[in-house]
């Protein structure tokens, strides 16, 4: 019997923004922000154009345009900032100290916290590295970026845990039993993998740090794009990130926390604007006195149980100092401001504007309708690729664990470079292929899959991974693309 027509239709579901339009926001909240380049279409095989799918937000995410519109109305007054008297110095002074405002609001930082802009998170890791105090120890798991795990002399080095609770458990062996060695400890640990995109217990491992009187540094540049932050909450010393993950792809990253080891440490750069002062008389200046860091090995443990390195982190002669050879002397005075002591140069002003316009689009948008947008698509994603037979996602702790919109997974039987060429060539589709800057965890990950591909990413034919990543900008289009491609490529053997 046919439909009765006249019946009333059930409610239309709402229409899926096109390409380059900013999503609804739920009421009273504002839309979420459209990206740069929304509407790029890349070739394929054939010689056909299509839009680009980009799921490679985990490696940098697009411009919001906010952020663009931020930088376009900065740069028609950009000046070298500080010590200028000219009108567009102050204006773009003023706008590179409310960048630095701005961003300590954004992580939730203590009033004294210093706020210390740097080239990305990889640079603000080795400056906090440069200026450890003598003797520290660090602590970090194998689980984490190079950025996090490569900048630390001596470190003692933690197996990836099977659970959350035992990487609290493991980091509280690993502290206890440094109880005896003099010298400050810190803990390193991401607050995000970047890998497989699951949340680490960085509260509990805070609390684990400070009652061993250790320092915490959290690697937040796979957080931050995804969920907020609030470093006085969370009790955390130090935070890193970049903005190139954040919607802010100008080349600036920071580093906010605790100002006392930096205050005592030598510049990370020697140069103008870190100085008071510079003293002396004729002759050849050599370099102000500052001793290296002695990197000792590191020793890599696979058994669980925490390994201790040798070496020495952070020596050198922090303050004033004497430079020069010849005739005559110069004197040094360093700032005792940590930001204005590790700033030397002309800092990147419309990187630190471009970042501190994602933080205020964030913000104003709201994490409640962000997060609900990024986890409908990520469950999305994740069932679609659950769904083909033959494709493995990576997770170091299960399935059901919190994660934030990255993915990595291997197919049985293709190389992971083999299947991002074939997403990219075929299906006009963005992913990144290797082991994503994060060696040791990825050989851990794929060390119980079996056939998993590989790819000659450190110069032998060495298993990877597939990486995809979502945010803001990302559709439900693109995701099924992503499923229905790889669902074709399996299907061909």
């Amino acid at each position: 019997m046919p439909a009765d027509r006249t019946a009333a239709a059930p409610a239309a579901a709402p229409a899926a923004p096109l390409p380059g339009q900013a999503v609804p926001a739920a009421p009273g909240g504002r839309p979420i922000p459209a990206v740069l380049g929304a509407d790029l279409e890349v070739p394929v095989r054939g010689g056909r154009l299509v839009p680009y799918a980009n799921l490679d937000y985990a490696a940098s995410a697009p411009c919001l345009e906010p952020v663009s519109a931020a930088v376009a109305a900065a740069l028609p007054a950009y000046s070298s900032v500080h010590r200028g008297a000219g009108y567009a110095s102050q204006l773009t002074t003023a706008r590179y100290e409310q960048a630095r405002h701005t961003v300590r609001a954004f992580v939730g930082a203590r009033p004294g916290d210093a706020v210390v802009f740097t080239r990305n998170t990889t640079d603000a890791t080795n400056l906090l590295a440069r200026a450890l105090p003598e003797g520290t120890t660090v602590v970090v798991f194998d689980t984490e970026h190079h950025a996090s795990l490569l900048p630390w002399a001596g470190a003692v080095r933690l197996a990836p845990p099977a659970f959350p609770g035992e990487a609290v458990r493991a980091a509280d062996e690993a502290l206890a039993a440094l109880a005896d060695r003099d010298g400050p400890k810190l803990l390193v640990v991401t607050a995000a993998s970047n890998v497989t995109g699951e949340l680490w217990p960085i509260a509990a491992l805070a609390h684990i740090a400070h009652r061993h009187g250790a320092r915490i540094l959290v690697d937040a540049a796979q957080l931050v794009p995804h969920r907020p932050l609030n470093l006085t909450a969370l009790d955390l010393d130090y935070v890193v990130f970049s903005g190139h993950k954040l919607y802010a792809p100008f080349g600036t990253g920071v580093l906010v926390g605790r100002p006392d080891w930096l205050a005592e440490a030598p510049p990370y750069l020697r140069g103008g604007g870190a100085v008071r002062a510079v003293h002396g008389g004729a002759g050849t200046a050599g370099p102000t006195t500052a001793g290296p860091t002695t990197a000792g090995p590191t020793t890599a443990d696979t058994t669980g149980a925490a390994t201790t390195g040798t070496g020495t982190a952070g020596t050198g002669t922090a303050g004033t100092g004497t430079a020069g050879t010849g005739t005559g002397t110069a004197e040094v005075e360093w700032h005792d401001d940590p930001e204005a002591r590790h700033e030397a140069g002309t800092p990147n002003v419309l990187g630190a504007v471009a970042l501190a316009a994602a933080c205020d689009a964030l913000t104003a948008t709201g994490w409640t309708a962000l997060m609900r947008e990024e986890e409908r698509l990520l469950a999305r994603l994740r069932a679609g690729l659950a769904g083909i037979e033959g494709v493995h996602e990576l997770s170091l702790w299960g399935p059901d664990h919190p994660r934030v919109g990255i993915v990595s997974f291997v197919v049985d039987g293709r190389t992971a470079r083999e299947v991002a060429e074939a997403l990219s060539n075929e299906y006009g589709i963005g992913v990144r292929d290797g082991k994503f800057c994060a060696h040791p965890f990825v050989r851990h990950l794929l060390g119980g899959i079996e056939n998993s591909g590989g790819c000659a990413d450190d110069g032998a034919t060495a298993a990877s991974a597939v990486r995809a990543s979502i945010g803001i900008g990302t559709t439900a289009e693109h995701v099924d693309r992503l499923v229905g491609a790889l669902r074709e490529l399996v299907s061909r053997g």
